[in-house]
């Protein structure tokens, strides 16, 4: 397995991630408890020492799965866990909106610590920007978890500009994260040249579009009641219809380098920093193997121009996330 340092921080992964969410919540129906421990495992014997999970997930749930997963590894593997939502740490319960009031911070950190079994959370994002607290407070309560020895690194989520450069004069942010893809490309605005200024790193969720650059997804496809892709704009069926120019871009590449379109999705965003690293999810393990195949699928500098030349040409259609969403999280 190759690795990567995101951005000047220290700290080195695999150059593919794990995205865990998927495991207990969000995508239907959570597959078998000791299934998806399995294939946690399976992805550390795989080579992949990074894995994404957060409190919000389940909630709980999901840092208590990955915490058993990792128990026997746990000296092989970055963990990276989040705090900043509302929620009720003794009954999971979601009180709504954001918070990330310094003692609720190292209240998370302290409930994430025993849900995962660890004595040091690897890297700690802000789930979400919280507009009631200054960046410099919520960098602050960080910096003092990291002084006590229970946080390595912090991280930023959906974070935007000014903000990430606040939280970097008072803590080193050793990464970012928000979606990328092939279907959403606005980091390359503004996020990433600042992550560059400053060296950080960026990982990228969603990296296959919530399934959508897998080319298994259509506007016929019907997910589970459970699964919030029934919520979201971009994947109506009219959207889907719309958007398919883009898989079918996708998928001539992969015919022609004898790869999946996930792998050139993956390899695609590989292709664009040697400081990105991205975190694909999975509940299945041919679709784990899938992935990391994207590491053989090196696409030229003529493959990538011709990718976005084309993809310059294609509007697509439909928001990336509900609009109760977007506001919530100021993007």
């Amino acid at each position: 397995m190759r690795t990567r340092m995101l951005g000047n921080s220290g700290l080195e992964v695999s150059a593919i991630g794990f995205g865990c969410m998927g495991l207990t919540s969000a995508y239907g129906k959570p597959g078998d408890r000791q299934d998806m421990i399995a294939l946690v495992r399976a992805a550390v014997e795989r080579g992949i020492t990074f894995f994404d999970t957060a409190e919000v997930y389940g909630p709980f749930a999901n840092e208590e799965l990955v915490g058993e997963a990792l128990a026997p590894v746990r000296d092989r593997v970055v963990i990276a866990t989040k705090f900043g939502f509302d929620i009720d740490l003794q009954t999971g319960e979601r009180r709504g909106g954001v918070n990330s009031r310094p003692e609720h911070i190292k209240a998370v950190a302290e409930a994430s610590l025993k849900r995962l079994g660890i004595d040091r959370i690897d890297l700690f994002y802000q789930h979400r920007v919280d507009p009631n607290v200054p960046m410099e407070d919520v960098a602050g309560a960080v910096r003092d978890l990291i002084a006590e020895g229970k946080v390595r690194y912090f991280g930023l989520s959906e974070a935007g500009v000014g903000s990430i450069r606040r939280a970097h004069t008072v803590l080193s942010v050793a990464a970012v994260q928000s979606e990328y893809s092939l279907w959403w490309r606005e980091p390359e605005d503004a996020i990433l040249p600042t992550l560059e200024e400053l060296g950080i790193g960026f990982v990228p969720f969603s990296p296959l579009g919530a399934g959508f650059l897998t080319g298994k997804i259509d506007e016929h496809t019907k997910f589970e009641s459970t699964d919030f892709r029934n919520a979201v704009p971009r994947f109506t069926p009219e959207a889907l219809r719309a958007n398919m120019a883009l898989v079918d871009l996708v998928r001539g590449v992969a015919t022609r380098k004898g790869a999946t379109p996930a792998q050139v999705a993956i390899a695609w965003l590989l292709a664009q920093k040697p400081w990105i690293v991205p975190i694909p999810g999975t509940t299945k393990l041919h679709r784990l193997d899938e992935n990391l195949g994207a590491l053989a699928a090196e696409l030229t500098a003529g493959d990538l121009h011709e990718i976005d030349e084309a993809a310059s040409r294609i509007t697509l259609q439909g928001a990336r996330l509900p609009e109760s969403v977007l506001k919530m999280t100021g993007l």
